[in-house]
């Protein structure tokens, strides 16, 4: 015989159809676009991951500042059981329109680091150039278009993804990449030859062990003695390992890291989801208690009590994960490859169907549902039949009501609800405070970027910092000499990081800082990254040996542009064994153009320093966007199923209160006021709390990147939290008053005891 209380279901679905097509289009499109994304992030990945062997990606690279003969090549491969190949590039001045940019340009790759063509063709003739496909997107340009790249006009033929460029770091110190005034292209040998000439040549090496390291500490071990092996044979200008290159291994350690974030997002909403549909079904058995201790009278099982009450959260949630994971991976996963494709200069990649993904975005979800349910139900059907029927559902003796202030009736009547209500309100408290931590993570980050691009502006060394080769005299009247190098942090447990050092000349015009001949002054994101203040000693490393430098700070500078050190020139001479004249860069307000550029190794400009800003703001726009988007949505659902639910819990006292005469909107004032205070509270009290959330997890993020943002709230942010808050509460209680509206006077005489 078939249990008869599924009858009951229809009934229910048509009783609480808004809310469960609320709950279902939320949980619908959280499943997909986070399904989506596993699949995107997983497809990607896989082509990510094959790329190393299907381009034959370098095992590292490194660079000297004059072409290596055939000899020392040799001896290089031999000694270090490497495979060496020839690397060389250019960076030649672009101009796209009115921008200016940096093109980085390599021959056609046969043998190592092959590009993967995304669109057109492979250049053919000396006057065409394919180019990075991110780059070309973000300088709205094409095939077939005409660029000018140093003193030449090049066709573009084609847009290719290098495997070696997978982020665009122009230098892999820099904390984060540039795909909008920096990208790479690939020309015939000739074609970039015509370049050598008229510019610096990098004279750049890849190298291939001949045997693949056994794990990353092989690898490690492997690098460090080629490292000694290139050392006795030629000076180097840069050695770059791969599993240290940013620009190979960036991509693949942020799609990792965002995976873990997405579940974390997904299954912290899921749980609030439970936990609301708990709540709502208690709601349900309070208002239908005599029902159910006549039914468990009649012989029906807690058991079966539970699995009916369970039966439409599961069905809505079981509905929602297949409409999700059908809109995963077909809409979705195209949005989130968008996402990826708009950041990263990735390869062409193929749909995996991704059986990890679907159980973690269905199977998880459903048991998190389940349990939570379960528990709760458990927990709330243990009482006797008997209690049912007399609707007296407290577990413990009945406690005296709390004595309220002796305030006015409408007031002491609001506590009142208020009181009552306490297991949705802790809810709704929740549910607003994540929804103000992932609104706040959208709404800051625009704000904190624009202030960083302005402090870095308005403190500003000079508008060129060169850094030379060798030593060269220019006649720029405002030119001021320094000297520059960069040691690595050796901070336990977190990843070593550059740290420029310079030695600045005596009464600096460029730094105003009166230099200690015994310590030094350090740079101020350096000090807020690493808690650094005066007084503490720092330990460096050289980038290519174990030899080390202590330092003890003397004061703070303010550059927040780079992790830096600052000491007199004659100081840093001494340290690092030069010449008491010795130095390798000129600070300059203007253009030096009496000094050869091949001698000149890089010119940092304010494109430069603000490159970390301007390709934030292109990678994560439409992020921004959308994480504000779902957060006020999902605030407006936590509210108003809340709301929903106090209204109804209450419905045979907002009876009452009709038969003895209270007008609809002086209801509303009661139990809407009531919902309103406690919202506006909890809007209020989490704000501050997702600001301490922020700034709890904000370094730890930091960490994991090279350089430092300065975290940066603007107050008007949480004013305008605040504002959209109180705009969604106000929507929702429009829709709330007009349930308090049609619920009709005969509630109250239903349920006379």
């Amino acid at each position: 015989m078939k249990n008869p209380l599924r009858k009951r279901l229809p009934k229910e679905l048509k009783s609480e159809m808004g809310k469960y097509i609320v709950i279902f289009l939320f949980l619908a499109a959280t499943i997909g676009f986070i399904s989506g994304f596993l699949v995107a992030d997983g497809s990607m990945l896989a082509a990510y991951n094959e790329s190393f062997t299907k381009y034959n990606i370098e095992d590292g690279n490194f660079e000297t500042g004059d072409k290596i003969n055939d000899e020392t090549i040799k001896k290089i491969e031999k000694d270090g059981k490497v495979t060496l190949y020839n690397n060389y590039y250019t960076e030649e001045k672009t101009k796209i329109k009115s921008n200016e940019s940096t093109l980085r340009i390599f021959n056609i790759r046969d043998d190592v680091n092959k590009a993967c063509l995304m669109k057109g063709k492979f250049p053919e003739s000396k006057d065409e150039i394919a180019v990075d496909r991110m780059y070309a997107d973000n300088n709205k340009i094409s095939v077939g278009d005409i660029i000018t790249c140093g003193d030449k006009k090049l066709k573009i033929t084609g847009l290719v993804a290098l495997s070696d460029y997978s982020a665009l770091f122009s230098d892999n110190s820099d904390m984060m990449f540039d795909a909008v005034k920096f990208g790479t292209a690939v020309m015939t040998k000739e074609g970039a030859e015509e370049f050598y000439d008229k510019s610096r040549v990098h004279y750049n090496y890849s190298w291939k062990y001949d045997k693949k390291p056994a794990d990353d500490i092989d690898e490690k071990k492997m690098s460090d003695d080629f490292t000694k092996v290139v050392n006795r044979n030629v000076v180097l200008n840069g050695y770059t390992p791969a599993f240290l290159n940013q620009a190979i291994h960036f991509t693949g350690n942020d799609m990792g890291g965002d995976k873990s974030m997405m579940l974390t997002l997904l299954y912290i909403l899921i749980a609030i989801m439970a936990f609301v549909f708990a709540i709502t079904t208690s709601n349900t058995i309070v208002n239908e208690s005599s029902v159910i201790g006549t039914l468990r009278a009649s012989g029906y099982t807690k058991g079966e009590m539970v699995r009916h009450y369970m039966t439409m959260p599961l069905i809505v949630c079981v509905i929602s994960c297949i409409v999700g994971n059908i809109l995963g991976y077909t809409v979705f996963k195209n949005i989130a490859a968008g996402l990826y494709y708009g950041s990263y200069s990735l390869p062409t990649y193929k749909t995996i169907w991704n059986g990890n993904a679907f159980v973690l975005t269905t199977v998880v979800p459903l048991i998190i549902m389940m349990l939570i349910n379960f528990v709760i139900l458990v927990n709330k059907l243990s009482l006797s039949p008997l209690k049912f029927i007399r609707r007296d559902l407290k577990k413990n003796q009945r406690a005296k009501a709390i004595r309220l202030p002796n305030f006015k009736f409408m007031s002491r009547f609001r506590l009142r609800v208020i009181g009552q209500n306490i297991p949705g309100y802790i809810m709704l408290l929740i549910g607003i405070g994540f929804a103000n931590i992932l609104l706040l993570f959208g709404m800051m980050l625009s704000p904190l970027i624009n202030n960083y691009q302005e402090s870095i502006l308005n403190n500003m060394i000079s508008n060129h910092q060169y850094v030379l080769k060798m030593p060269v005299a220019t006649k720029t009247d405002c030119a001021e000499k320094f000297c520059m190098t960069s040691l690595k942090t050796t901070v336990e447990n977190r990843k070593a990081e550059d740290i420029s050092i310079y030695g600045i000349s005596d009464n600096s015009k460029y730094i105003k800082a009166d230099l200690p001949d015994d310590g030094v002054y350090i740079s101020g994101g350096f000090a807020e990254k690493y808690d650094i203040k005066t007084g503490d000693s720092i330990t460096l490393k050289e980038q290519y040996e174990d030899k080390r430098y202590s330092f003890k700070v003397k004061g703070i500078y303010d550059y927040p542009a780079a992790l830096s050190v600052f000491m007199p020139r004659k100081q840093y001479n001494i340290i690092f064994n030069n010449d008491k004249n010795f130095f390798n860069g000129y600070f300059s307000d203007k253009k030096i153009t009496d000094i050869d550029e091949k001698i000149i190794y890089s010119d940092i400009t304010k494109d430069d320093l603000t490159k970390v800003t301007r390709q934030l703001k292109v990678s994560m726009g439409d992020m921004f966007h959308m994480v504000n988007v779902f957060s006020v949505v999902l605030y407006m659902l936590i509210v108003y199923l809340l709301c929903k639910l106090i209204i109804e819990k209450n419905s045979t006292s907002i009876s009452m209160l009709k038969i003895l005469g209270y007008e609809n909107r002086e209801i509303s004032r009661l139990y809407m006021m009531s919902n309103t205070i406690v919202v506006v509270a909890s809007t209020l009290v989490t704000l501050p709390i997702a600001g301490a959330v922020m700034k709890a997890i904000y370094k730890n993020v930091m960490y994991e990147y090279s350089g430092w943002l300065p975290l940066y709230i603007e107050p008007k942010v949480y004013l305008e939290m605040a504002i959209m808050g109180i705009i969604a509460y106000l929507v929702v209680a429009l829709i709330e008053n007009r349930k308090i509206g049609k619920i009709p006077m005969v509630d109250a005489l239903k349920n006379v005891e």
